[in-house]
């Protein structure tokens, strides 16, 4: 009998699988595989809730797996070594695996199939990478005519159905599924992942008297800033780990949008589709400019005289800047390892623009937090903040921790979820407890530097102090390239 590996990387799902497909197709007998591959776990991106969420990931997989004739194969190991060692222990001639773009990734595949028969499939994203360039071939560098290019494809195919039937030896020896670090703080798994994408796009909210024909999607363009409403989907790990395609994220998006009841239905599907799609254009920029994930996409601007003050990035992630939407938001990532995206924005600005210290900083250390970390996304988000990226906000664009607390939490109650120390101040000084006054403290029992710490920055102050240290490390940065 034939047989064919799938090699299972960040494809934890069987539905709308091209790898799984295509090693169905190709061979009577499929091993499914996954290698816990030390090159993870000396990394210092590795963060213990997204590797809980994973093993999760894997043993629901395995479970579905079982339903079907089949089981997940755990091997241990560098990906050639563990490869070339179960080709030859089967007699299998041939390797499926989706493609992944990071530096990493590449590496590890190109050596793979150097020796091995390796065939990638897509998945990752609707479209690869390469195929989204411009008239002379070059690589986009800004989103919207990215974007424009991307709706002109055609998205191609409907999602593929799961295969009933997956057959594996049942000789093949692996290891126990690996035991999660710590519980994990999203539900894992494929079913779960669905289940969030149907009642996100499809399913209308229970209303018994309005009976509303919208999905939560219509509203999402309204809601998707408001920290403390549950206007996202909350779908980022379950794409970053593949236990839902991100064909079959764009389809539901598709479908929401010819399908949407009136014009804010529609405006809200078609912003949740450019959020995917700013998704693939990160995946992009990784792709062609692989320095990065080392640096400013604009090398001028890694002269920028960083502070680095190794006390003030502590307080910042421990949530204790005296800045409430900002340690509430650090709090909400330590423990739950998600932070909504308007907050990451406000968090990211204050460390870069407040603290004066490198985005690099605290790309790194969401890595080492979010469940849904992605290189290339969370490394886009930083540098678009930083100012140093590619479709990047101005580096003179300061966001006002206090005014972006006000506009996107009003009445404080995503502060007070976050931050009980708070709860009971009114929602006139939630958002800048040091502007109350001493008698409004005392009647309230709250003690300003005594039960929340004092701004640890002046933003008037820092804002100055920071146009400058950019102005100086542009002059700098610009100097060094010489001539164009």
């Amino acid at each position: 009998m034939s047989t064919a590996v799938w090699w299972v990387r960040r494809d934890l799902r069987l539905t709308d699988n091209q790898a799984l497909t295509a090693a169905c197709q190709a061979a009577d007998q499929v091993i499914p595989l996954f290698i816990l591959d030390p090159f993870f776990a000396r990394s210092p991106y590795v963060a213990e809730k997204r590797l809980a969420f994973l093993y999760g990931g894997l043993a629901e997989l395995d479970a579905t797996l079982r339903q079907r004739g089949s089981r997940l194969i755990v091997r241990q190991g560098e990906p050639t070594a563990v490869l070339t060692h179960l080709l030859a222990e089967t007699n299998t001639h041939t390797i499926f695996a989706e493609a992944d773009y990071s530096a990493y990734a590449r590496r590890r595949d190109t050596a793979v199939a150097h020796t091995l028969p390796l065939h990638l499939t897509d998945g990752l994203t609707v479209h690869h990478p390469a195929t989204l360039v411009k008239q002379d071939n070059t690589p986009y560098t800004v989103f919207t005519p990215f974007k424009k290019n991307w709706l002109a494809k055609p998205l191609g195919a409907r999602p593929l159905p799961v295969p009933t039937h997956i057959p594996t030896s049942p000789q093949l020896a692996g290891l126990p599924l690996p035991i999660p670090p710590i519980p994990a703080t999203f539900p894992p798994g494929e079913t779960e992942a669905r289940h969030r994408l149907t009642t996100f796009t499809l399913s209308p909210p229970h209303h018994p008297i309005t009976r509303s024909p919208h999905h939560p999607i219509s509203f999402y363009a309204a809601q998707r800033d408001h920290l403390a409403e549950d206007g996202t989907s909350q779908l980022s790990p379950y794409l970053r780990l593949g236990m839902v395609s991100a064909r079959q994220a764009t389809w539901a998006a598709q479908d929401a949008i010819a399908t949407a009841p009136d014009a804010e239905a529609t405006r809200g599907a078609e912003i949740w589709l450019s959020q995917l799609i700013w998704r693939e254009f990160y995946t992009a920029i990784l792709y062609h400019f692989p320095h990065v994930a080392r640096g400013s996409f604009r090398p001028a601007y890694d002269a920028i005289p960083w502070r680095n003050d190794p006390a003030e990035f502590a307080a910042w992630q421990a949530g204790q800047t005296g800045y409430p939407v900002v340690d509430a938001a650090m709090r909400q990532l330590t423990q739950t390892g998600w932070m909504h995206n308007r907050a990451r924005l406000i968090v990211a600005s204050f460390l870069v623009k407040d603290l004066l210290i490198d985005w690099r900083w605290g790309e790194r250390y969401f890595m080492q937090q979010l469940v849904d970390g992605d290189p290339a996304n969370n490394n886009g988000g930083w540098q678009w903040t930083a100012g140093t990226g590619t479709d990047a906000a101005p580096y003179f664009r300061i966001f006002n921790p206090v005014s972006q607390s006000q506009k996107f939490d009003r009445h404080g109650r995503y502060l007070r979820t976050w931050l009980p120390e708070l709860a009971h101040l009114p929602d006139a000084t939630i958002h800048a407890p040091w502007q109350m006054p001493p008698l409004e403290q005392q009647r309230l029992g709250f003690g300003y530097g005594r039960d929340y710490p004092a701004p640890i920055v002046d933003h008037t102050q820092a804002r100055t102090r920071t146009l400058a240290a950019y102005q100086s490390g542009r002059r700098v940065g610009h100097s060094a390239e010489g001539p164009r």
